[in-house]
């Protein structure tokens, strides 16, 4: 697959500072879009995307009007785009299985995209910073001083959260009051070593939670006796540049566990859980036979 800058085939890189150093428009670009005022989405319109997660759709749905995801520090979330179908992806990655997952991205656009006649896959990558342990060079590449800014000392991601409008295919900063439906099971499915998921069905418009499995662990318990620092500098990636609400969300997915020890309980008959948009623009839950 050729890869176009400004509509220009290049030939093969060595590295991202080569491609940035070629062309540089890409890091003006990426001060503009950083510069952007944060939006914060309403949950009427919005797919949210958690990590490990993946969504797709097309400006023909009547259910979602933004993707969006955030929280993410050492993460990277990617938005794929054709051009001729608006067919757009997101995904949040946490660098768990990278070569595997980009195929996923890849099909579920093109997938969505057949009746084309023509256009190209354009693709957004935001995320990353120069943190401590250079988890986010191990992901992703050399993009993450364009992310990154100093406070107190500290780096920490400018932008944690984008939304992208699958009408016009804008990509945006963002935050989100609502990260579901389904938030608790999504988390601990991850928390416990889910791989990348796909999340939504757009023939369907139904957001679509596969069934899951983790093994009990009474032993977690430890964790909600911890205070912050010991939560951070653990179970985090990005101890110092974690979002406000990060130990609170840690301590509510531990409770679920606990409270579910086994995840088969949660989908009855090995079903997935379904939900679908109301009228009053909120995911339900779909009732199986």
């Amino acid at each position: 697959m050729p890869l176009l800058v400004q509509n220009k085939r290049i030939g093969r890189l060595t590295s991202t500072t080569e491609l940035f150093s070629k062309y540089s428009h890409l890091k003006e670009n990426a001060k503009v879009f950083s510069s952007k005022s944060l939006v914060t989405v309403e949950p009427k319109c919005l797919l949210y995307v958690q990590q490990r997660e993946f969504a797709a759709t097309t400006p023909a749905d009547h259910s979602v009007s933004v993707i969006g995801s955030g929280d993410a520090t050492t993460c990277h979330l990617v938005v794929l785009r054709h051009t001729g179908s608006g067919a757009t992806c997101l995904a949040h990655c946490d660098g768990s299985s990278t070569w595997t997952e980009v195929p996923l991205l890849v099909n579920a656009v093109t997938s969505l995209s057949h009746h084309a006649k023509e256009g190209r896959l354009e693709l957004h990558l935001v995320g990353g910073f120069v943190d401590d342990a250079y988890t986010s060079h191990k992901l992703s590449l050399n993009i993450l001083d364009m992310n990154d800014i100093v406070t107190d000392g500290i780096h920490r991601p400018v932008v944690y959260g984008i939304g992208v409008n699958i009408k016009t295919g804008e990509v945006f900063p963002a935050s989100f009051p609502y990260r579901g439906p389904a938030e608790d099971v999504r988390s601990a499915r991850t928390f416990t070593g889910g791989q990348m998921t796909e999340v939504y069905d757009s023939s369907k418009e139904q957001v679509r939670v596969s069934p899951c499995r983790w093994a009990p662990n009474r032993d977690i318990a430890f964790w909600l006796a911890a205070d912050d620092d010991t939560i951070l500098q653990y179970l985090s990636t990005s101890p110092y540049a974690e979002p406000p609400h990060f130990v609170n969300q840690i301590k509510s997915t531990i409770r679920f566990l606990l409270d579910h020890p086994n995840a088969d309980m949660l989908f009855p008959g090995g079903q997935p859980l379904l939900f679908h948009r109301t009228e009053q623009g909120e995911w339900e839950r779909v009732s199986l036979p």
